[in-house]
């Protein structure tokens, strides 16, 4: 029973606003239903409306006040349902045009981390390269093909008009990709999912992949080949080595879920809490390295003279800048939207 109706009004009255702007919002579509605290925040303004017509019916309301709030009960119900309908379709390129750069900026301090570990990992690299005579073949080991030689001397032979190499990749670029790919894409689960051993297995794996990256960087680059080595790199590079460090972020989300840092959640929750953002991230990883695998097989082993390096390092650079505008403002747009509208 509702004693005071003008004074019950003027209190609810901005609730129900604020709930009719947010069905404007889903209407639009620009409702992201994947965002736990508007989606609850939604959820219990419609509660509120639902009791509020309660009471409404209840008392000698007017008309058009109980009219108002059925209809907005009634839309309000039509559309959460329907939303949800919605939400449980999967659409590919809304998903990475818009969830995956969110996703990414929601947990960018994971990233910042890869990027610091890498970073020092590659400082390791350059030095024992440039200060002891057999850090090069330590830190170069993986890459036989690269260790054997000089890198002058590697750069003269993949240079050449009958380089066997090269024949050899014409006849197995679709299989070389398609293996790229595959090797790309499993390290970066596994570093993802190294995560749960409280993100060391992830730390460790990010700092060897720098000290590899960066002892090769110094062998070329002190050789005098940094032209050669910008145009072997750049092209795939600028793709992959983001790829890695965003299966890194993953794992370090991964790893904050797993130690509990800032909650009391149990751990059970907590993971069921993340996984959407780590599907979401190694998913939108998994799209990278499959980009980044054709363009190694198709363009990056390709050089002078065959293609000029300053075409695959314009190619290169093309992409990171691209890349760096995609993930820091792709559904940034909506996302303002949205804000607009009382979300």
């Amino acid at each position: 029973m509702i004693v005071d109706l003008a004074r019950f009004v003027k209190k609810e009255r901005p609730l129900w606003q604020e709930l009719e702007r947010e069905l404007n919002a889903m209407t639009e579509r620009c409702t992201d239903l994947t965002d736990l605290k508007r989606t609850r925040k939604m959820l219990s303004l419609f509660q509120r409306a639902c009791s509020d017509l309660a009471r409404i019916g209840a008392s000698n309301a007017e008309p058009e006040l109980r009219s108002y709030l059925e209809t907005l009960v009634a839309r309000g119900y039509v559309e959460i349902h329907s939303s949800r309908a919605r939400s449980l379709r999967f659409r590919p390129l809304h998903w990475f045009m818009r969830v995956f750069p969110m996703t990414f900026r929601k947990n960018i301090w994971g990233f910042y981390l890869a990027c610091a570990l890498t970073v020092v990992g590659a400082t390791v690299g350059a030095v024992l390269v440039a200060v002891d005579p057999d850090g090069r073949a330590v830190v170069l080991s993986p890459f036989q093909h690269v260790a054997m030689k000089s890198p002058t001397e590697r750069v003269h032979e993949e240079e050449k008009a009958n380089n066997p190499s090269l024949k050899m990749l014409e006849e197995h670029k679709t299989s070389f990709s398609a293996q790229l790919m595959q090797n790309n894409i499993s390290v970066s689960i596994r570093t993802m999912a190294l995560g749960l051993t409280w993100g060391l297995g992830t730390a460790l794996l990010l700092f060897y992949n720098g000290v590899i990256l960066g002892g090769v960087c110094f062998d070329y680059a002190a050789d005098g080949q940094t032209k050669f080595l910008l145009g072997w790199l750049l092209p795939h590079g600028t793709v992959e080595i983001p790829a890695i460090l965003l299966a890194g972020q993953a794992g370090f989300v991964l790893a904050r879920a797993v130690i509990g840092w800032g909650t009391r959640e149990g751990l059970r929750t907590r993971l069921r809490t993340i996984i959407p953002d780590l599907a979401t991230l190694i998913g939108g990883v998994a799209v990278m390295l499959v980009w980044a695998g054709i363009i190694e097989a198709f363009m990056s082993q390709y050089h002078e003279p065959v293609l000029p390096y300053s075409v695959k390092i314009a190619f290169g650079m093309v992409e990171i800048i691209s890349l760096a505008a995609f993930l820091a403002l792709g559904g940034r747009m909506i996302q303002n939207k949205s804000d607009t509208t009382g979300l």
